[in-house]
């Protein structure tokens, strides 16, 4: 069983969940996953991390996931406008556009499918 099959939890959770800058490389017997994502994520990851290895004590995994300035990813749906999104999690449509000016361009044109972070409060 290689490491990335041992750990296939903790890299679904990473990538199902958007972690971004996510990086998962092997360095000779060490595992190394690093990125940047929400706080309820990253425990995730160490929750499913803790579970193959309850103890800690394999010493194959280095997991560097950093807690970003944002709660979550929201993958936008038919119908959805950033006003609407905002509304729902209590922020602003202009925070919203404002942390995702990589992917939106104009705050008018979004599209079902995309994934956009959601600031904190």
């Amino acid at each position: 069983m290689t490491l990335q099959e041992k750990y296939n939890a903790v890299i679904d959770i990473a990538r199902n969940n958007s972690v971004a800058n996510l990086k998962i490389e092997q360095q000779g017997s060490v595992l190394h996953i690093s990125g940047k994502t929400s706080e309820s994520v990253k425990q995730k990851m160490w929750d499913a991390y803790s579970k193959i290895d309850p103890d800690m004590r394999a010493g194959d995994l280095m997991l560097d996931v950093e807690a970003a300035d944002f709660d979550e990813v929201y993958e936008i749906k038919k119908g959805d406008s950033l006003s609407k999104i905002a509304k729902q999690y209590g922020t602003t449509w202009q925070k919203i556009h404002e942390m995702n000016k990589d992917t939106i361009k104009n705050p008018d044109v979004i599209f079902p499918g995309q994934k956009i972070k959601i600031p904190k409060g």
